[in-house]
């Protein structure tokens, strides 16, 4: 059985979305491609939004992200707030998802989920059940990463997570996603057969709309 790996920085797997780091040319794996907040650069915004602009048209291009808001960078917050809200008309317009880097900013993610017609997931989810309570409310799927291997807090929270709302990802680190597969369908009581089935039902209806 192959797992999908909702959100990875490894050219070699395909089977996933591979991120794609802002400016690069994409390969011909599927892919999303977004300004990260870190990568916002005053010198470059037109640049950045022309490569964004020209890269996620392909078919090839899953989702636009990473993209959102991070609290712990220089980066002023000002400018986060205008290319995150660029790239939210750019997926309504084109009709794709957006993968989002949040960081000490929820509630003002949260605030510009009305602002989206596409459905929006919150990328490596590892936060207080509460949180996850006010994401899910507002319609927000979550992805988890390998925090959910050892992190006993995060695994009662995936527990109140709708199966239909939830997307497994490697991320950038070097483990196996069929290790998070495993333990994820422990904690909810089901067969890994039917997680997997369900996570590529959750796919369909985040491309699909």
């Amino acid at each position: 059985m192959i797992f999908f790996d909702f959100h990875h920085h490894h050219k070699n797997i395909s089977y996933g979305i591979y991120n794609l780091n802002v400016e690069d040319i994409p390969s011909d794996i599927p892919y999303s491609a977004g300004i990260h907040p870190q990568d916002i650069s005053t010198h470059s915004i037109a640049n950045q939004l022309n490569w964004l602009y020209s890269v996620a048209s392909s078919e090839n291009c899953i989702a636009i992200g990473e993209c959102g808001l991070d609290g712990l960078i220089s980066v002023d917050m000002n400018l986060q707030e205008e290319v995150f809200f660029k790239q939210i008309e750019f997926s309504n317009e084109i009709k794709k998802p957006l993968i989002i880097h949040c960081v000490r900013k929820y509630y003002e993610v949260i605030s510009y989920k009305k602002k989206s017609k596409q459905a929006m997931i919150i990328h490596g989810f590892n936060k207080k059940q509460s949180i996850a309570e006010d994401l899910l409310k507002n319609n927000f799927y979550l992805s988890f990463g390998k925090a959910v291997l050892y992190n006993l807090s995060l695994q009662n929270t995936l527990k109140i997570v709708p199966l239909d709302k939830i997307f497994l990802e490697t991320d950038d680190q070097a483990f196996e996603i069929k290790d998070l597969y495993q333990k994820v369908a422990e904690i909810k009581d089901i067969s890994i057969e039917k997680l997997n089935l369900q996570i590529l039902e959750n796919l369909d209806t985040i491309k699909n709309g």
